[in-house]
């Protein structure tokens, strides 16, 4: 590993100050940052440790939304009593993922953070765009088994790890970033992370210096009876998803898809969602045609890569059977705490 200075400030503000310094980097609970520094896959001249400058508050917002603090554990977030109750399917994907241990050590804001396991991305003895642009990705005809099946480059077939990630896109997020030169600015969910174009390197829309201050949730009480996280991994605990699926109903009063939200994880470079495939279930009754139309809907353009060509129809299954799992009504698994 190489050397780096190491930097602990005591607010939001001494934090910002120091982050502005070139090479720096923040670091808490959620990232895989040292794992990354451990494999000479990064080298960042200068850590921030941002676990003792608050942003940790879980709270209700104006208007019947919600407020996490990016330094808020995982663990905190998931059985929050308001997230339990308004936005189960966040809850639910983030008891998908990691372990007891690691939720109560990842922060949200390090979640969001996370970057891709593919083992060529770690690996610094083999060519790799999102490490070096422009040396190749020979996940392409390699081991890709857990990679894009959506959204690919040319240049990468990377994915995005986080469970808690495809849930906020499904619930709109908003997450909320500050950096001494440009102030606080909002991005929505679907812009905050790219897909991989010409520049694999780059995972977010972030700017130099910006840091995560919190997320905020609209309104989404509609969606709590009927919601659902589906996650398909090789082994039960531990395991990052080959497909999962956050999915959430609003019905009427006749039972009838009043609006429908469905984000995939596990699938391409950021979680995934079709706008039109949601907006095609509207007036149609929750039933199994209804589910694999839009489920062809989401999955238009997919295709494997060789290893990992069964994702596609593992993908079409997860989703007809997420919906339909919402679509009897959120099951409350979440119990007491571990």
């Amino acid at each position: 590993m190489n050397p780096f200075l190491y930097n602990q400030p005591r607010d939001l503000e001494g934090a910002l100050a120091t982050l502005s310094v070139q090479g720096a980097r923040p670091i808490a609970g959620g990232t895989n940052l040292l794992d990354l520094m451990k494999e000479g896959v990064m080298a960042p001249a200068r850590l921030v440790d941002i676990n003792t400058i608050g942003l940790d508050r879980i709270e209700a917002a104006p208007g019947g939304g919600l407020l996490l603090g990016a330094l808020a554990r995982n663990a905190d977030t998931a059985y929050h009593p308001l997230v339990r109750e308004r936005y189960p399917l966040l809850g639910a994907a983030i008891l998908a993922g990691a372990s007891p241990q690691l939720r109560n050590m990842a922060t949200n804001g390090g979640n969001l953070m996370q970057r891709t396991r593919c083992v060529y991305f770690y690996d610094v003895g083999v060519p790799c765009n999102k490490r070096e642009p422009g040396t190749g990705c020979p996940a392409k005809e390699g081991v890709n088994r857990q990679l894009a099946i959506l959204g690919a480059s040319e240049a990468c077939i990377a994915t995005h790890p986080s469970d808690m990630c495809v849930a906020l896109r499904a619930l709109d997020a908003t997450v909320h970033v500050r950096s001494q030169a440009g102030g606080e600015r909002a991005i929505p969910f679907a812009d905050f992370q790219r897909l991989p174009g010409d520049r694999p390197d780059l995972d977010n829309t972030l700017a130099a210096g910006e840091l995560i201050t919190h997320i905020t949730l609209p309104e989404a009480g509609r969606f709590a009876g009927h919601s659902a996280y589906i996650k398909v991994r090789d082994r039960l605990s531990y395991a990052f998803a080959l497909v999962s699926v956050a999915a959430a109903l609003d019905l009427d009063a006749d039972g009838r898809i009043r609006e429908a939200r469905i984000a995939l994880g596990g699938v391409a470079h950021k979680p995934w969602r079709v706008p039109g495939a949601e907006a095609a279930l509207a007036g149609r009754p929750p039933a199994t045609a209804a589910f694999m139309t839009a489920a062809d809907a989401i999955l238009d353009g997919a295709r494997g890569h060789g290893q990992n060509d069964f994702k596609v129809s593992l993908a079409r299954n997860a989703i007809i059977h997420a919906l339909a799992i919402a679509a009897r009504g959120t099951v409350q698994a979440q119990g007491g705490r571990q």
